[in-house]
């Protein structure tokens, strides 16, 4: 019996901390792992549908709150920093996904960066008349 109710009261703190499930600190990391989840199941999409830009910001994002959610701000939101981290790898290794498909299509690496960050390479498309001609 006093087992239960010493797991009662860790259960009962955790329920009323400052990052606990009544919380939006608690809320947020949770709805966003489903950024995470779309993020894996991008993963089975072709590489030239996805885009450098957005995995750049997710990259981005996943980093910088990681180590602000985990070592940062107070109260300290494990679960935040956790989130972040995936969601930071997941997005790393796309941005892998598209550097490595343009190395191998025989862009240079300015190249690749380009294609990554403005979603165009430096080589131009090929030009389409739309100009009516007239006789």
């Amino acid at each position: 019996m006093a087992a239960s109710a010493q797991h009662a009261s860790k259960f009962t703190r955790y329920l009323h901390s400052e990052t606990g499930p009544k919380t939006v600190h608690f809320w947020a990391p949770v709805l966003k792992w489903c950024l995470v989840i779309a993020g894996f199941n991008d993963l089975q999409r072709p590489v030239e549908k996805i885009s450098g830009t957005q995995q750049v910001a997710l990259f981005a994002t996943g980093a910088i709150w990681t180590r602000w959610a985990g070592f940062v701000i107070k109260p300290r939101n494990f679960l935040l920093a956790s989130v972040n981290f995936f969601l930071g790898g997941v997005a790393g290794y796309q941005i892998y996904r598209l550097a490595d498909y343009r190395v191998k299509a025989g862009d240079s690496p300015a190249q690749v960066f380009n294609y990554i960050v403005s979603g165009s390479s430096d080589t131009p498309e090929p030009a389409t008349n739309t100009e009516p001609t007239t006789k």
